[in-house]
């Protein structure tokens, strides 16, 4: 057994970069598992400096310098960065103590409407639904208690989160203007032969670059989109559900169903079973239908080919692993699975080798 495993390890290790790929993974891993959470805004800086390169590579094909292109990506960054810090945050912050201040009256409103319902159908009984209603407000009333105990054990961590504020505009510059030298730098760590690592950073850099430039193009256009519809029809809380249904792309084919039911729920209370509300349901299929018909084959021309169910499964595994961050990442960091089985050498089976040269003879 034990000659079965070496001879298994010394084929599946035979090259020195295979180890070092190997540590690679296991170092990253235990970092996002143990110290996760203190990365975060250096991670937050790498993704937004690599949104902004896509800016500054397309200005120096055009001829401009590398310097003129630093600045208006990062000119692009900051614009971005404030406007979302200074003008959507304080909306949907006010629009969120609004919805929980009302909660209690849109719960009445639904006890009502769901009250009708043994007089329209004869799957309900009103015991049911006043069961159901019980049961509804003493979750909330728990869900309640535990946002103010959450919300008052974060408070020490406000400080922290001014000084993130503070550091990712200035990580995410470094990062734009110092990337050659902090890549060589991570490189003269790495064997000098290094044809394995090579092959999958090229990959990755592509694959992680088109997907996030797109998937942050989508969460704009998405949740602009929805805002600007949900405020023409005065549906109540149009910045907060906007900002819930862009960021709901993060998530594939699971954030849209979820998204619907606050959209849909706050539409019927605030309207009823009226015209408003099926105009409502039209407009926001229209934008879904648009998303994955035409936005994203747009965005992501160079989607990855993986079957919905392993990217799914990508979802569950590194969300789990990395919480919202996994999630975003999950495909790239399935596509990164996918390089490294595709990419790793395999040795020829036994014989292969001899009946491949005995062929070249004959």
């Amino acid at each position: 057994m034990l000659g079965i495993l070496r001879k298994w390890f010394d084929r599946v290790f035979a090259e020195e970069e295979t180890v070092v790929l190997l540590l690679l993974i296991a170092g990253c891993l235990l970092l996002l598992l143990t110290i996760g959470n203190v990365l975060i805004p250096l991670m937050a800086s790498v993704v937004l400096a690599f949104m902004m390169q896509g800016i500054v590579v397309r200005l120096e094909n055009l001829g401009a310098r590398r310097w003129v292109g630093i600045a208006v990506g990062y000119g692009v960054f900051l614009f971005f960065f404030l406007g979302f810090l200074v003008l959507l945050m304080p909306l949907v912050w006010q629009q969120l103590i609004n919805l929980i201040q009302e909660l209690p009256i849109m719960l009445r409103k639904l006890q009502h409407a769901l009250l009708v319902l043994p007089e329209r159908s004869e799957f309900f009984t009103e015991t049911q639904i006043r069961e159901w209603m019980a049961l509804a407000s003493k979750e909330l009333g728990s869900l309640g208690q535990y946002l103010l105990s959450f919300s008052l054990a974060q408070l020490p961590n406000l400080l922290g989160v001014l000084i993130n504020i503070v550091l990712i505009p200035i990580l995410v510059f470094f990062f734009l203007k110092d990337k050659e030298k902090i890549l060589g730098w991570l490189a003269s760590f790495l064997p000098r032969r290094r044809k394995l690592l090579t092959s999958v950073w090229l990959e990755m850099n592509d694959q992680v670059a088109n997907y996030v430039r797109g998937k942050a193009i989508e969460i704009v256009i998405v949740g602009a989109g929805s805002y600007i519809a949900f405020s023409i029809m005065s549906l109540n809380y149009a910045a907060l559900l906007a900002l819930a249904v862009g960021l709901s792309v993060v998530i594939p084919f699971i954030g849209a169903a979820v998204v619907t039911v606050p959209v849909l729920l706050v539409g019927f209370l605030q309207w009823g079973w009226g015209g408003e509300f099926f105009t409502l349901f039209i407009v926001y299929s229209i934008i879904q239908a648009l998303d994955g018909n035409v936005l994203v084959p747009l965005l992501f021309s160079e989607a990855v080919n993986m079957h919905p169910v392993a990217i799914i499964a990508a979802v569950l595994v590194f969300g789990g692993i990395w919480g919202l961050w996994g999630v975003f990442f999950a495909i790239p960091l399935a596509t990164l699975v996918k390089a490294i089985l595709y990419a790793w050498p395999r040795p020829p089976l036994d014989g292969v080798g001899d009946d491949d040269s005995l062929a070249e003879q004959g």
